[in-house]
């Protein structure tokens, strides 16, 4: 062989040099970070998304529930701003047709629930055990409106209700899945 021919056949099977592979190797690595990170915000995204839509169907069934209640009581007793106690003719005939929509904790099966919003059949001091309509609520308030909407402290005038809660769902890599609700002013219909 000649020296031509060497030192072309060298140049031929010469492989990369340090410099070029650490440079792929940055670039490589940049990529792969990028893609990675793209990867956990869908996840977080999607898994607030889920949030969110749990929250969304809870609080219908909530508001749905309590609308249903309001709209057939023949009275209501303005316990505090966190509970109200109505009265629904035939629907709960075991505590004098009596029904308490309260916040706070509640205890079904043993197991104690902290801040919840929950129904439960009776007035205040009722040991029937509660239904829990929504977990995580952060904050409740009930207002009560007269026959003309403006807002009264009285029992005997109250012929509407507002049920105002805020719903936090938060879980150690997520930010909190906050969820405002603010019913309608729903009228005592057989008061």
């Amino acid at each position: 062989m000649n020296a031509i021919t060497l030192r072309c056949s060298r140049r031929t099977s010469r492989g990369f040099t340090l410099s070029e592979v650490m440079i792929a190797g940055t670039f490589g690595a940049i990529v792969i970070a990028g893609v990675l990170s793209t990867f956990l915000a869908l996840g977080r995204n999607s898994q607030r998304l889920f949030y969110y839509n749990g929250m969304e169907a809870e609080s219908r069934r909530t508001l749905e529930e309590f609308a249903q209640d309001v709209r057939m009581a023949s009275d209501s007793v303005y316990n505090s701003s966190t509970s109200v106690t109505l009265t629904v003719p035939d629907n709960y005939t075991a505590t004098a047709n009596m029904v308490t929509y309260a916040y706070g904790s509640a205890t079904l099966n043993g197991t104690t629930y902290d801040d919840c919003f929950y129904r439960r059949p009776g007035t205040t001091s009722s040991t029937v055990d509660p239904v829990i309509l929504i977990k995580n609520v952060t904050q409740c308030t009930f207002s009560r409106f007269d026959v003309l909407g403006n807002s009264t402290t009285s029992d005997t005038a109250t012929k509407r209700l507002e049920l105002t809660l805020r719903v936090s769902n938060t879980r150690n890599t997520l930010v909190a899945s906050t969820d405002n609700i603010v019913s309608a002013t729903y009228l005592l219909r057989n008061k």
